[in-house]
């Protein structure tokens, strides 16, 4: 992993500030502590930052082909690179270093912007076509590296990071009302909202072609999808004997395990008391010949601890886990690095438990980390899908939807939304779905705490609307596979793979891999029976456990999901520290105003009364954490003032801007 950067004047009249790129190159000295390259042309400045894995000698960048007139930065991992280069070479192509990035401008000489297929592997990059004079900026296609950019004037910013826009110069952060608006929504930054107003993510799956004019005018950037997650027409998905599909899976996963320990230098993993790890690390055991380091966290308290369940599977694949423990003055201590690295409000705490572990692993000298994110994701792991599928049983097909009436009656009362307003939700997303009722319960702190300014500046937006699903397609698929692609597209994107995955990580200078996410393994879980993936319809992830069962022992493999948590509001309120106590006072509650300061200021006192969170319930107290992070972030980044806490010092401070109607004029 590493951090690129740059800047594309749409009109490729100038060139590019040196020293611009160079603070944006600052900016990502994290996720690339030992080299940085740059490429300046006209119309066209690229930035690096590298953090070495594979080539560790001759890797750096901007990396270019024969005759240099293709030039790439790349953060990421192409796991197939010695087999991509041995083809390659055959068809006469020169490799000048021993870097899987090398690979990009081949591949782009080779079949220009229809390269994508022959990349497996997770990344963002740039590549300029120095003849043709075009620029493509591409994602991963589940989205494990980030990309954002932005427009300014005529100019496009991009980078790994949001920071490295704001280093820039050219952006002066401002909050984005809709963007914060996804979080009290859906727990996660999902589809291109960011929370800054003017910067957008580039979708996983997608890419940006800017082709810079011959003469006058300017360019205009196009997105294009190149891939999605797809499944197969409902009866007619893969069914047939467990052996076989057993079997197949395992192959599968062995080597998208196997290509995930390819790196210059040792890979370790997280263990958690779960399945889905338990089985990446018996798997890499086995591929490797000898169990990998292995790095757990314990959280001090008795329904959340999972120590002793992950040392149980470490007995079993014979490692010798780091233990790193995570309360709440770990949590409380961590936020302010936890909300710079996010580069946004973080609802769920149990991220900054995250962040102590990479913090760990890289104190220990280690770089690269295995995951088992994904696999709940793939075979129906939570505990809405089973939800959903017991509700199912008195359906009959999509003639007569039973659920779809449960669904709307529990969200009409649980979350106080109007019959209107659920049918609209569910327009837009093909729903209900398994995570509807979960999302309109998440949604009740909005009207609990939302200032009367901004719902104003909200204007009725639904986050539901900034989705990009392919309505037509889920059309056609299991009610099951419907949900699993919602919560690809929502959870994972949103949640997994950014407060929990890549920004928290490299903030440490680590790099996470994720063998469930690989290309071939999607393929494989999509085609499966919904049987194989949720049978009878409360034994979860059914045809994974099948295959721990042979590695490992059947009480860890059958093991019921836990969802890794940590303390909700109760990390933040309880004992409240000063800064919090700033962040939430009348002052800085009005100087944002994005909370009804009254309402906040109630359920604080409750909570700090009762000494627990409680008695306002999980999805209160979610949300009135979330005000604490929101308050926290814009402290962060748009200009300070708001509590003790250092602010972001790489750009000057934003103006404040009161949102509207936010606070009567005195």
């Amino acid at each position: 992993m590493c951090g690129i950067a740059g800047s594309i004047n749409l009109a490729a009249k100038s060139l590019p500030d040196r020293a611009m790129l160079q603070r944006m190159a600052d900016a990502l000295t994290h996720r690339g502590p030992e080299d940085e390259g740059f490429l300046v042309a006209p119309g066209v400045g690229f930035a690096q930052r590298r953090l070495s894995i594979v080539g560790l000698e001759d890797g750096q960048q901007p990396i270019h082909n024969e005759d240099r007139t293709v030039a790439a930065i790349c953060n990421g991992e192409f796991f197939e690179y010695p087999e991509r280069r041995a083809d390659l070479e055959a068809k006469g192509h020169v490799f000048r270093t021993h870097s899987d990035s090398e690979i990009l401008v081949h591949l782009y000489e080779e079949y220009g912007e229809g390269l994508f297929p022959y990349l497996k592997g997770q990344f963002a990059f740039a590549i300029f076509d120095l003849e043709r004079g075009v620029v493509l900026l591409g994602r991963d296609r589940v989205g494990i590296c980030p990309l954002f950019w932005t427009r300014q004037g005529d100019t496009v910013y991009f980078a790994s990071e949001i920071k490295a826009l704001i280093a820039s110069g050219a952006l002066r952060p401002e909050a984005d009302p809709r963007g914060l608006d996804h979080l009290f929504t859906f727990f996660a930054l999902s589809s291109r909202r960011t929370a800054f107003k003017g910067v957008q993510a580039l979708e996983p799956g997608h890419y940006l072609r800017i082709e810079l004019p011959r003469g006058r005018g300017a360019a205009n950037p196009v997105e294009r999808k190149y891939w999605d997650f797809d499944f197969p027409d409902w009866g007619q998905e893969l069914d047939g004997d467990a052996g076989q599909l057993t079997e197949s899976f395992e192959a599968v996963f062995e080597r998208a395990v196997d290509v995930r320990l390819r790196a210059d230098l040792p890979v370790v993993g997280y263990l958690s008391g779960g399945v889905d790890s338990a089985f990446v690390m018996a798997t890499a055991a086995r591929v490797a010949g000898r169990p990998l380091p292995s790095f757990t966290l314990r959280i001090p308290k008795d329904n959340l601890d999972e120590v002793d369940e992950a040392m149980e599977a470490a007995e079993a694949i014979g490692a010798h886990p780091t233990v790193v423990e995570a309360g709440s003055d770990l949590i409380m201590g961590s936020y302010e690095a936890l909300t710079r690295a996010a580069e946004s409000p973080v609802l769920d705490t149990s991220c900054a438990a995250l962040l102590a572990l990479s913090r760990e692993v890289r104190s220990q000298g280690y770089k690269v980390v295995l995951t088992g994110e994904g696999a709940d994701e793939g075979f129906a792991g939570y505990v809405w899908f089973k939800m959903r599928e017991i509700a199912r049983a008195l359906d009959i097909g999509d003639s007569f939807s039973t659920t779809k009436f449960l669904s709307r009656a529990v969200r009409r009362i649980g979350a106080r939304q109007s019959i209107e307003r659920l049918k609209e939700i569910d327009a837009l997303i093909g729903g209900p779905h398994a995570q509807s009722v979960m999302y309109s319960l998440v949604s009740t702190s909005r009207d609990r705490y939302y200032s009367a300014g901004f719902k104003e500046e909200l204007g009725g937006h639904l986050a539901y609307e900034d989705l990009d699903l392919d309505l037509d397609r889920m059309a056609r698929w299991h009610p099951l596979n419907r949900s699993l692609y919602l919560g690809y597209k929502v959870h994972l994107a949103g949640l997994l793979l950014s407060q929990k995955g890549d920004r928290i990580a490299m903030a440490n200078s680590v790099e996470t891999r994720y063998p469930f996410l690989d290309e071939d393994v999607i393929a494989f879980v999509s085609q499966l029976s919904p049987r194989w993936k949720l049978r009878r319809p409360t034994r979860d992830k059914y045809l994974l456990r099948i295959s721990a069962e042979r590695i490992l022992p059947k009480s860890i493999a059958q093991r019921p999901k836990h969802m890794f948590q940590a303390p909700l509001a109760d990390s933040f309120l309880v004992n409240a520290p000063e800064f919090v106590r700033e962040l939430i006072s009348e002052e800085s509650l009005k100087r944002t105003g994005y909370f009804d300061v009254d309402q906040v200021w109630r359920d604080c006192a409750l909570v700090a009364a009762k000494g627990s969170s409680r008695s306002l319930g999980r999805f209160y107290s979610l949300g009135l954490g979330g005000v604490v992070a929101t308050q926290l972030w814009h402290h962060v980044y748009l200009g300070g003032g708001l509590c003790s806490l250092p602010d972001q010092s790489m750009a000057e401070p934003a103006e404040y801007k009161p949102l509207k109607a936010a606070i009567p004029a005195e």
